[in-house]
């Protein structure tokens, strides 16, 4: 009895912190609970939640993908050259950055199906050689603007959709899109056995290598979502842009596993770990403390994440 109750309090003690967080910042932030600000949270979280989606379902596979910024640029570059350079209209240009990240998550599968080399020194290699491309690119990594974009392209991240900003109503259709293909599917079952145990996974008939593949490149793709909605945002390409949401999609993907009861990466779980370090960035910017404070608080947040759930593993 008291090992349930103490695995309950610890699974959703994470939970009761993020209340907690909120609390405190309604009080010493007048601005925090506001309907704007609360907007503005889930705003501005849209583009990590569609990255952190992604890394939860490579995780949840067993790997790993330091590369996950490099799809959001190749998704973000893809698109604004259809638009600039062939006149592309929206819908192409979407299609056109779905196919240039893919390519990433192509180019990954490669490497770890195909060569056996690691997901994590395989991405970090990926890493590198598409930050290069980038570089290449621009000339050495400035940003190409196109300031006559298409509206029904800007639209994409200044829109709404029946008074929802469209960026939220993306990053919604992503996330029901992952939960049904990760929770609700023959496939995502397969993937949740390789990521625990992939040899007793392949004896058991699952093509292991074939799922890792799809992973990857279903991953990639969904990524460059979030390169249209940043290209859309600032009517630009910026190189390496996407690397920024690297850390806080890994960190919300382990915050995530740490209320599952399995402790494993789940999109619920991933959901709430993206509002944790929102609520935590928006708080804190209100109280106008010191912007570096910011990360090395989400840092000490995935650590008390993964000491919960190294305390949930301890035999009773």
């Amino acid at each position: 009895m008291k090992a349930r109750l103490a695995e309950t309090v610890l699974r959703h003690s994470l939970i009761v912190i993020l209340v907690g967080l909120v609390v405190f910042f309604a009080v010493k932030a007048p601005a925090f609970p506001t309907p704007s600000n609360l907007l503005t949270i889930v705003e501005s979280s849209a583009i990590l939640l569609i990255v952190a989606l992604a890394m939860t379902l490579i995780i949840a596979s067993g790997g790993i993908d330091l590369s996950v910024g490099v799809a959001v640029d190749f998704g973000a570059a893809f698109a604004l050259i259809a638009l600039k350079d062939y006149g592309a209209p929206w819908y192409v240009a979407i299609l056109a950055a779905l196919a240039g990240a893919a390519l990433v998550g192509a180019f990954n599968a490669l490497l770890i199906v195909g060569l056996g080399i690691k997901p994590f020194l395989a991405t970090l290699g990926t890493f590198f050689i598409g930050s290069s491309i980038q570089r290449i690119y621009t000339d050495g990594g400035g940003p190409i603007a196109f300031r006559r974009m298409e509206p029904a392209f800007r639209d994409l991240a200044t829109g709404d959709v029946a008074g929802i900003p469209t960026e939220i109503v993306i990053a919604g259709l992503v996330l029901v899109a992952y939960y049904l293909l990760l929770e609700r599917t023959i496939f995502g079952e397969r993937v949740h056995a390789i990521g625990l145990q992939p040899r007793a996974a392949r004896v058991a008939g699952i093509r292991v290598g074939r799922h890792v593949a799809v992973v990857f490149i279903i991953a990639a793709a969904s990524s460059a979502l979030g390169g249209v909605i940043l290209a859309a945002t600032l009517r630009q390409f910026t190189p390496l842009a996407g690397q920024s949401y690297l850390l806080d999609a890994i960190a919300a993907t382990f915050i995530g596993a740490s209320i599952h009861p399995r402790l494993r990466p789940n999109v619920p779980g991933t959901l709430i770990g993206v509002l944790f370090l929102g609520v935590v960035a928006n708080g804190l910017n209100l109280l106008g403390l010191d912007f570096n404070l910011k990360s090395a608080l989400s840092g000490l947040i995935l650590v008390g994440a993964l000491a919960l759930a190294g305390l949930r593993r301890r035999p009773a």
